[in-house]
């Protein structure tokens, strides 16, 4: 047990007992919408885990503490706090532990933390990859690598459409990443259920999935596993509407001169304002989504 974690007593009862548990990221609450939609929707993700049969797992730093479970005051906490809580990838971990501070995770921080808990599955809405122009740049998320080497699920709706897909399945590819489609042979783009682009291997039920699962770990096989669920169609987004919107949010931020890891929540909220907030509310409809299949996919692998 490492001595930075403190893992909820609904979390460890799970764990403890082989129930499934389905981790969730907390930069959605802290840097992905306003106060108290923030917090009011990490709650209903929550319930929608476990109406589906599992226990949730909200992953965050609190004062110093990496968590693994957040009661509902600490989801509060987060989402008061805002864009003022730090958000942390692997790099940040050890100056918010040392600090004291709180900490909003990312993909890559969560799958880090979770993996610490034994926590295998974890649901989100869209992945980093690498960043349109990374050829100048060499902007490309921390998640990717974090997906090459630590041994956790993560089901979303595809990588984030403000990245350069093609490049993101090329890195996925190299490091031995495999990019599993739920019922489907293309690659969703988050606020679109297709893309120019296709997944490694459609599998059409979660206990394929978790038989995928437990033969990559069985096998010693280290990394983990993208797990590309589409937007339900009736949340899906008009692709031209936002292909447009991403043109000129990007645009927006090179003028701006927005860079680093401000560059996705700058390019997200830009798009939301740009689309009527229409894509905040696929945003959310999404993670619902996802949320319901993790759970599906933890609860085959805690058989």
């Amino acid at each position: 047990m490492n001595k930075f974690l403190d893992i909820s007593p609904e979390v460890a009862e799970a764990l403890a007992n082989n129930k499934p548990v389905v981790a969730l990221e907390s930069t959605i609450i802290s840097h992905g919408m306003p106060w108290p939609q923030n917090a009011e929707t990490a709650k209903k993700v929550e319930d929608v885990i476990r109406e589906n049969g599992a226990v949730p797992a909200t992953i965050a730093i609190i004062d110093g503490r990496l968590k693994a479970g957040l009661s509902h005051e600490e989801i509060d906490t987060l989402g008061k706090a805002g864009l003022s809580v730090i958000k942390c990838s692997r790099r940040d971990l050890p100056f918010v532990i040392a600090k004291g501070q709180h900490g909003a995770t990312t993909v890559a921080a969560t799958m880090i933390i979770a993996a610490m808990a034994g926590i295998k599955v974890f649901a989100t809405g869209g992945i980093g990859g690498v960043h349109r122009g990374a050829q100048k740049t060499f902007d490309i998320s921390a998640d990717l690598q974090e997906l090459a080497k630590t041994n956790v699920a993560v089901v979303c709706a595809g990588a984030k459409s403000i990245l350069d897909l093609a490049l993101t399945r090329e890195y996925l590819e190299t490091q031995g990443v495999p990019v599993i489609g739920y019922n489907t042979d293309s690659l969703p783009a988050f606020y679109t259920r297709e893309s120019d682009y296709t997944v490694d291997y459609n599998l059409t039920d979660a206990k394929q999935i978790s038989d995928f699962l437990q033969a990559k770990w069985s096998m010693e096989l280290n990394g983990g596993v993208v797990i590309t669920n589409p937007i339900p169609e009736e949340f899906a987004m008009d692709k031209a509407s936002i292909d447009n919107a991403i043109q000129q949010a990007l645009a927006e931020l090179e003028e701006q001169g927005v860079g680093g890891k401000e560059s996705t929540p700058f390019l997200l909220a830009r798009v939301a304002e740009l689309t009527g907030g229409n894509s905040l509310t696929s945003n959310i409809q999404l993670v619902y989504n996802n949320a319901r299949l993790a759970s599906a996919v933890a609860v085959e692998m805690s058989k």
